[in-house]
């Protein structure tokens, strides 16, 4: 009965998704103990010349990777939460493709490398240019877009963890562990231990890609839902039994 909903390719598409923005989690985690949050132009420009590599790292274009596997993994959260919630499902739909589209505009990380590379051949009468352009692709860096995807990455984590957890297709641990990641995201503007809300956000995000993406890998999401009609509706009475049976399952939750 629930073979083939269970073996829907938007789930396990959606499963692999996941499985990857984990490990791509502990991959920037990586990235971020080995280079740090350069503080300057100068800094990122010497990082750049030190090792291109590790500069488009630091530049965050593994989360660019990121966002963009993130959107498979939202369609098959979208099409698994429609049918009990569609206008959550679509919120959090939205938001997200929104908050990916302002991400990646936030992080031209291949501008910055041409930018420092052409920095470090310039004489010095022209490396103030550079620097300028520099700096500007560092405001895009820190600015209005980094924060529209951050704050609607959030908003949207909230919208699905809610509709997760109403729904209970995904179990309670998934859905609690994103709505507490979109919560200590907003720590980050809190003076002094920011920075440590935000790191607990990530761990959090990290467990909750690990379990959707084992539950969308082994079918579940198929099988709750149909377990979930099954319980709501009224078992006939057997053929010959009187018209004023009373149905032995509850008609509804």
């Amino acid at each position: 009965m629930s073979g083939a909903l269970d073996r829907s390719p938007i789930y396990t598409l959606g499963g692999l998704a996941a499985a990857l923005l984990a490990l791509l989690t502990v991959a920037h985690a990586a990235v971020f103990a080995a280079a740090g949050l350069p503080a300057s132009v100068d800094d990122w420009f010497a990082l750049f010349h030190r090792s291109p590599t590790l500069g488009l790292l630091a530049f965050e274009s593994l989360m660019v990777l990121f966002v963009v596997v993130s959107v498979p993994l939202a369609l098959a959260l979208f099409v698994a939460l429609r049918p009990t919630h569609p206008t959550l499902a679509l919120l959090y739909l939205a938001v997200t493709l929104v908050g990916v589209i302002a991400f990646i505009r936030a992080r031209p990380a291949s501008e910055m490398l041409a930018v420092a590379t052409a920095y470090g051949a310039a004489p010095d009468g022209m490396r103030a240019a550079y620097l300028a352009a520099g700096e500007a692709m560092l405001a895009t860096f820190h600015g209005t877009a980094f924060w529209v995807s951050y704050v609607l990455g959030s908003l949207g984590g909230l919208l699905l963890g809610v509709a997760m957890l109403h729904g209970r297709r995904f179990g309670r641990a998934a859905p609690s562990l994103r709505i507490a990641s979109s919560v200590l995201d907003f720590g980050l503007f809190v003076p002094g231990i920011g920075l440590l809300l935000s790191l607990g956000s990530v761990f959090c995000l990290l467990l909750f890609h690990i379990l959707v993406a084992r539950r969308l890998l082994l079918g579940r999401v198929g099988s709750e839902r149909m377990a979930g009609l099954a319980y709501q509706l009224p078992i006939a009475p057997p053929v010959g039994a009187a018209s004023s049976s009373v149905p032995s399952g509850p008609a509804t939750t």
